[in-house]
């Protein structure tokens, strides 16, 4: 999970902070004091994660992009120069241009905001921005909640007392409550002072970066991991009486299943594992790249070379192509399997199903699993030519309808396709055409899929483009036609989002059905 240290850099940051034996001490200075404890602490037990510094006044400047060198980071923190006055929309806008760029729109986030509370005035304050809230544009939204999952943790370099003087506290709750009440306010106790700031820094590191230690078993082996980032506990809403899923600190691996068998399966986080001993020494060991343990000190090749089950697991399900199920608590599973960084590196990841006895359908219930060898006959055949999963009903159903599922991303590729080859044969395929568009249409909104249907949307308008000039004067019209009801179908607030609305031709007059529309 990446992290996005937002400093502010403005002229209150330069007040000055009454020390014993130090005149020219600002609360800019306490502010660098707690991030170089984060940085610190992140150095030693979060080497594998990213960190970006944005510096912030009127204007926004990305000092360091995601980085894992917390020494640059460190001196450009040092160095940083003091600006004008306070405009904290413009950087939150920063962030999320700056998180997009580099990890897109599905990666988790942690941003963390250093300010001393003063949030600026007139035009481009936090309070400004806040009161014309519900008088913008499309084009000029406030930018949160963030547009990927995030946590806002605002560190006040100044007291309770301080901020509730003036309404600074309030517009910051209102911040956290926009972004859907993920993240938290954290101020300093008693006097501003490097023992204050360095309580609050400490609250911030217990709560969002402690590590997540638990114990790898599988039979008789076992391994100390630590889980980045710290799984959070989950609460289902369907339970009479929810209460939150934690996972556990012993992990079992109760199975193995081909990767073909597990295809994309929804999930709800996922984390990277490496084991606790290797870590200490060697930064990426987990990773199973020989190369880098190789060219470390002999003390970090001994640790390297130790024998320890967490890296042979993961060595093994990226030959064979395997995942590895595992149970995180009672009726809650999740999967360990080996994902790339790059042509050299690796990582053992784990994500997490929903809790439940039968997360993934197609696979049945996981507590009916079994051993290939307890089968009367091996399920995959005496060549692996064949497979057992998705499983098949026991009993037919009373309807035949056919439903549109996808399962595997070639299924939904397939339908894409014959819409298309359709579209190239139109006027002649029209009714065929539309009949897969509306059951395309259907299944997209059935599952909320709205990017589907732009992006469907998106490729008609290609082919129009791509139309030769031989083509059915129809074919431009019913193209256009039919990316504009795509469109309007994936607004969902629309007439043509209705799930039982048909997307019917194009009457022209080339159709002969009627007058041009």
């Amino acid at each position: 999970m990446p992290t996005v240290v937002l400093m502010d850099a403005s002229l209150s940051m330069t007040r000055p902070v009454s020390l014993e034996g130090s005149e020219d001490f600002q609360r800019k200075n306490l502010a660098v004091h707690g991030l170089t404890m984060l940085f610190e602490h992140m150095a030693t037990n979060y080497k594998l994660e990213f960190t970006a510094l944005v510096a912030f006044s009127s204007l926004w400047e990305l000092m360091v992009p995601f980085t894992r060198d917390y020494n640059t980071l460190q001196e450009t923190l040092n160095n940083l120069e003091d600006y004008d006055k306070t405009c904290l929309e413009a950087a939150l806008n920063g962030v999320s241009n700056v998180v997009q760029q580099e990890w897109g729109s599905g990666c988790p986030c942690q941003v963390v905001l250093v300010t001393d509370g003063s949030l600026g005035i007139g035009r481009g304050s936090l309070r400004q921005s806040l009161q014309t809230l519900k008088q913008r544009a499309d084009d000029k939204k406030f930018p949160l909640p963030f547009p990927f999952p995030a946590k806002l943790f605002v560190m006040c370099i100044a007291n309770a007392e301080e901020l509730q003087e003036t309404d600074a506290m309030d517009n910051l709750e209102q911040l956290i409550g926009i972004n859907d009440g993920e993240g938290q306010i954290f101020t300093m106790e008693g006097p501003l002072c490097l023992k204050s700031v360095q309580s609050m820094f400490g609250k911030l590191i217990d709560q969002a970066y402690s590590p997540f230690h638990a114990v790898l078993h599988c039979g008789n082996l076992s391994s100390d991991v630590q889980v980045f980032p710290r799984p959070e506990p989950i609460v289902m809403d369907d339970e009479v009486d929810p209460m939150p899923r934690i996972v556990q600190t012993d992990l079992e691996i109760v199975g193995f299943v081909e990767i073909g068998d597990i295809a994309s399966p929804p999930v709800t986080s996922r984390h990277l594992v490496l084991p606790t001993a290797v870590n200490k020494e060697v930064d990426e060991v987990g990773t199973g790249n020989a190369e880098d343990a190789e060219e470390e000190s002999s003390a970090n090749q001994m640790a390297g070379k130790s024998p320890n089950f967490c890296v042979l697991l993961h060595g093994s399900l990226k030959v064979e192509g395997m995942v590895a199920l595992v149970q995180l608590g009672p009726d809650w599973f999740g999967m360990l399997y080996s994902q790339a960084d790059s042509k050299k590196k690796s990582n053992l990841m784990m994500s997490l199903f929903e809790p439940g006895p039968e997360p993934l359908p197609w696979l049945g219930k996981m507590a009916q699993l079994g051993p290939t060898s307890d089968a009367a006959e091996n399920p995959y055949g005496e060549d692996d030519s064949k497979s057992p999963f998705p499983l098949q009903p026991k009993t037919k159903r009373s309807y035949g309808q056919n439903v549109t599922v996808w399962i595997k991303a070639s299924g939904l590729q397939t339908d894409v396709q014959k819409i298309l080859r359709n579209a190239r044969k139109l006027p002649e395929k029209t009714q065929t055409f539309y009949k897969e568009l509306n059951r395309l249409r259907k299944a997209a909104l059935a599952f909320g899929f709205w990017e589907l249907l732009k992006g469907v949307a998106e490729l008609l308008e290609r082919e129009c483009t791509l139309l030769p000039d031989s083509a059915h004067p129809d074919a431009a019209f019913q193209l256009s036609h039919a990316a504009q009801q795509l469109r309007l179908a994936s607004t969902g607030d629309s007439q043509q989002a209705a799930f039982d609305h048909n997307i019917t031709p194009m009457h022209t007059d080339f159709s002969g059905g009627g007058e041009r529309m």
